[in-house]
């Protein structure tokens, strides 16, 4: 009976042994003819080609592409211009070709005429992501900041709520060629319909230059004395105007400005007479998602494909935007050949926030 009894628990022992093993193996097959998932290579060289190099708000992006890179082992290399000019920009997308790089992340100073040197890159295998600033070349995936109409739109929901949907207001932008600036202005003055005693009397270009800024600002406000409101939907445009505005109070105290700008650069003036709410969006986490992109599309993570849906993986840092993004093709009428990726909504600062954020 004791032998029995032992020769039962063996052979119980050894179906038990059989069954688990049978249960990882068919857990751990693959499938004939079935690929394994791809993983983000363990090294590789991105070309990081924002507007130029001496904008505060690229450098904050530029600092989240390279904070992604650098989580897989990836290098990033800063390559521009110093001035907002497509040919400013032609000399670095030669170089990443030069350089062998596995990508380049740019934003675009020009919609089209970066196409031709950016087609002879992804010839060479070099994947193009674009981020604030797209370029409308065939191939590439851009990640928007915000949805595009919504920022446009917004803003000037902003702007109105503050005047009381009435008076002349002006447009002070970066470079006449941006093409996320001249995307917004369009949705802009689409917004304006809705608000008939608000008249668009001018729109300026200061260059995304702090010099130059001020001098169009200067002269807006001379040939327009009865000025309601000014959006400037660029950084250095609403930094230099709020700086300028805030030592002459008493001339413009009923002039309201409102548009893109960073919280530490507009803290001081946010909640004064001039300033009582702006926008943006985190220009390190638009970075940090352009970096992920470059890096898992030119892995053969994923695909640059309408309706594929990515993640940042477990070791990045994980973005409060979402947990997801959905790959898509662009605003519908906008001839833009290339797909999507919006970051998130856009968030306005005001007295009570601003001094939360420290970017």
């Amino acid at each position: 009976m004791k032998l029995e009894s032992l020769k039962h628990r063996a052979s119980k022992k050894a179906l038990i042994a059989v069954s688990i093993v049978g249960m990882f193996a068919g857990i751990c097959a693959i499938p004939a003819g079935a690929a394994a998932p791809k993983t983000i290579a363990s090294k590789g060289l991105v070309y990081i080609i924002p507007k130029d190099t001496t904008n505060p708000y690229e450098v904050i992006a530029d600092n989240g592409v390279k904070a992604a890179l650098k989580t897989e082992g990836w290098r990033g290399v800063v390559d521009s211009g110093t001035t907002d000019t497509a040919a400013a920009q032609e000399p670095a997308i030669q170089a990443a070709i030069a350089a062998k790089a596995n990508a380049i992340v740019i934003a675009a100073n020009d919609p089209k005429a970066l196409c031709p040197e950016l087609e002879k890159a992804r010839r060479d295998k070099i994947t193009i992501i674009g981020f604030d600033s797209d370029n409308y070349c065939a191939g590439n995936l851009f990640i928007n900041q915000a949805n595009t109409q919504q920022i446009g739109a917004s803003e000037v929901d902003l702007l109105a709520g503050e005047i009381h949907d009435t008076g002349q207001i002006a447009i002070l932008s970066a470079a006449a060629t941006a093409t996320n600036q001249n995307a917004w202005i369009g949705y802009m003055k689409q917004e304006l319909t809705k608000y008939p005693n608000m008249s668009l009397v001018a729109t300026v270009y200061g260059n995304d230059d702090p010099t130059v800024s001020l001098t169009v600002l200067q002269g807006l406000l001379t040939q327009y004395p009865n000025l309601a409101g000014i959006i400037s939907p660029t950084t250095v445009g609403i930094s230099t105007a709020a700086q300028y505005l805030s030592t002459h109070e008493s001339q413009y105290s009923n002039l309201i400005l409102t548009g893109l700008g960073l919280p530490s650069q507009m803290g001081t003036y946010t909640g004064d007479d001039n300033v009582k709410a702006f926008e943006l969006w985190n220009p390190f986490d638009l970075g940090s998602l352009a970096g992920w992109a470059a890096m898992e599309i030119n892995s053969g993570v994923i695909q640059n494909k309408v309706g594929v849906t990515f993640t940042i993986p477990a070791k990045g840092t994980k973005l409060v935007e979402a947990k997801s993004w959905t790959i898509t093709k662009a605003i519908a009428g906008s001839g833009d050949p290339s797909n999507f990726v919006t970051l998130g909504a856009p968030f306005v600062f005001t007295a009570a926030n601003v001094k939360d954020f420290n970017f």
